[in-house]
């Protein structure tokens, strides 16, 4: 089944905008709970060498790459980066829960309350969008021709 141009667009446009919804309100609750967040990533047995570092990088970069999806000419670089983004996270997710002897909590908001799993499966089903939306944002025509 082939989509429309517009069906599409309207598609990458979803896609995007879930995508800044999701690292908007990442990064402000960051923000919002700085010191709690560079603590418990100090907290990880992966991050600790470099949790003030990172504390400031994940919010900045989840700032940037929301930016880049929400202007069209720059979409497809910020849907890459989101799905690169996406697929870190989800392999420190997969890490921390297979390799690991200590389990940190370093999310806020809503995100908090789920359990690890739960965040894995989450991030799981959020990477296949960044996919999916580099190939019709890549592939399909910019107008519809006949």
């Amino acid at each position: 089944m082939k989509l429309s141009a517009p069906a599409a667009k309207f598609t990458v446009l979803f896609i995007s905008l879930a995508y800044i919804l999701l690292f908007i309100y990442a990064a402000a609750s960051k923000v919002k709970d700085f010191e709690q967040f560079r603590n418990q990533l100090g907290q990880s047995p992966l991050l600790s060498a470099f949790a003030g570092s990172v504390a400031i990088a994940v919010p900045v970069t989840e700032i940037l790459i929301s930016l880049l999806l929400a202007f069209p000419k720059l979409r497809i670089y910020g849907l890459y980066a989101a799905y690169t983004l996406m697929v870190m996270f989800t392999a420190y997710i997969y890490i921390i829960l297979n390799y690991s002897a200590f389990v940190p909590c370093s999310c806020g908001g809503i995100l908090e309350k789920m359990d690890w799993n739960e965040h894995l499966f989450f991030n799981l089903a959020f990477t296949p969008l960044g996919v999916l939306g580099i190939f019709l944002e890549s592939y399909t025509p910019k107008t519809d021709r006949p």
